[in-house]
């Protein structure tokens, strides 16, 4: 799961290299807001598939408690 979340991240930080070259900005401001895009929707993903995996547990759990 880990690597999904890794290549979604790579895959929008690659999206906002190339929307950021587009408005014209220098290599720098490019780099450095793709570079935060990407830290911190990877974060926020992470989060997401965390939540979402342990609400699937629970939900295991608990058909396995009534069989």
């Amino acid at each position: 799961m880990n690597k999904i979340v890794l290549r979604i991240g790579l895959l929008i930080f690659c999206l906002s290299i190339v929307f950021f070259a587009q408005q014209g900005l220098p290599i720098e401001d490019v780099i450095i807001r793709s570079l935060i895009i990407f830290i911190f929707l990877t974060i926020m993903i992470t989060i997401f598939v965390l939540i979402f995996m342990k609400s699937i547990n629970q939900t295991a759990l608990k058909k396995n408690k009534e069989i």
